[in-house]
């Protein structure tokens, strides 16, 4: 039996709660097993909700359950966009957490082999504050300020 690939996040607005379980799929969306557009009926509403999802250009790639309960519609609807959002997430994430690696391993081998010293590449260099004051007022003098 395959096993059931699906990501979860929760999303709080005011009183509203939402669990929301994003699983590979066409995009059917399910609110309280409801379709999407029965449960959020006015525009707005799901706008908001399906924002994550139209951000990352990933509605038709998943498919949505969410239960959501407490407060109103309109909170329900920005619970489950943060749920969603949550969600979506835990789907980027092995992917941002091996790229971070990858920009720290380069990033540690660029400042291992600098010398040190400043001005090298891979160091930000800190002005004192009266040269920061001396460049300011030669802008200002250029700029015609004083």
């Amino acid at each position: 039996m395959a096993d059931l690939v699906q990501y979860y996040g929760t999303g709080r607005r005011k009183r509203a709660v939402a669990r929301v379980f994003l699983r590979p799929g066409s995009g059917d969306f399910k609110v309280n097993g409801l379709a999407f557009d029965k449960y959020f009926v006015t525009e707005s509403q799901r706008v908001n909700a399906k924002q994550p999802l139209v951000s990352t250009e990933s509605a038709a790639s998943f498919n949505v359950l969410a239960n959501v309960s407490g407060g109103g519609v309109s909170g329900q609807a920005d619970a489950v966009k943060l749920g969603i959002a949550r969600a979506d997430w835990s789907v980027a994430m092995p992917a941002a957490k091996s790229a971070r690696s990858t920009v720290r391993r380069a990033q540690g081998s660029a400042s291992s082999s600098a010398s040190g010293s400043l001005g090298t590449a891979g160091s930000s260099t800190v002005l004192p504050i009266r040269e920061r004051i001396e460049m300011l007022a030669r802008n200002d003098s250029v700029l015609g300020f004083s």
